[in-house]
């Protein structure tokens, strides 16, 4: 059974569908960009994933043992939320909390495993700063690290590199191509960037006017793909 399942999902908001009949499945391991025009549903259907936004019609299946409590995201920040005023190991351990039950604190595992977290993105030394203190990039890493807290299958990423400036996007990808090549945690991201799609991901869900989903070398040569990308696979 596939990790994650889309059968024939109607997505929109208070009974008016803005995308209808999308079906996919995502296998473990796979790393899956999402693409598309604004407002084609992009969002939506992650938060519809995730169980903030029920579909209006058809459903989501998880397979593999996975709970929706398990999927680890990361959205896009508000400028309120960039000026949090936590420290990043408390960001970060915040990730564990579907993990706690009935629990009502945090247990040495837990901080271990922030620990761990921080650890693969670099922030450990940054553990005791204020967030709203750090740039842009190292906030990106301290909410990827609290992502990471909260699964060991799968990780939900919504333009995560928005904002950043050229080197910190590269830096944020490479550590994305990471968590999926050597700790084996799927990825399904949001982005809109065509070339970096293509270079970084194993399939292509594009959503819109038309929809795709295939691999990214099958994207490459559909008719969506052909029209945003020029003969070398770079964005226009």
């Amino acid at each position: 059974m596939a990790l994650l399942s889309c059968r024939h999902l109607d997505l929109g908001y208070e009974g008016q569908a803005i995308l209808k009949d999308l079906s996919f499945e995502v296998n473990t391991g796979d790393y899956l960009c999402i693409v598309g025009e604004n407002g084609s549903g992009k969002s939506t259907l992650m938060k519809t994933i995730l169980g903030l936004t029920p579909p209006l019609g058809g459903r989501v299946e998880t397979g593999e043992g996975l709970r929706q409590n398990q999927i680890g995201y990361l959205p896009q920040q508000t400028l309120v939320q960039r000026d949090f005023p936590a420290s990043v190991r408390e960001i970060v351990l915040s990730g564990c909390q579907g993990r706690l039950g009935l629990r009502p604190f945090y247990r040495r595992s837990d901080r271990e495993r922030a620990a761990r977290a921080m650890e693969e993105m670099d922030i450990l030394s940054l553990a005791d700063s204020c967030y709203r203190d750090l740039s842009g990039g190292q906030q990106q890493r301290v909410l990827l690290a609290r992502a990471l807290c909260a699964t060991e299958k799968l990780i939900l990423l919504d333009e995560p590199v928005s904002g950043l400036d050229p080197r910190v996007t590269a830096e944020m990808y490479e550590l994305i191509r990471r968590i999926n090549r050597e700790s084996g945690i799927t990825v399904i991201m949001i982005s809109h960037d065509i070339t970096a799609a293509l270079k970084y991901a194993s399939h292509i869900l594009h959503i819109g006017t038309s929809v795709f989903f295939g691999t990214a070398a099958q994207y490459r040569e559909s008719a969506a793909g052909r029209f945003l990308t020029d003969t070398k696979g770079e964005a226009r």
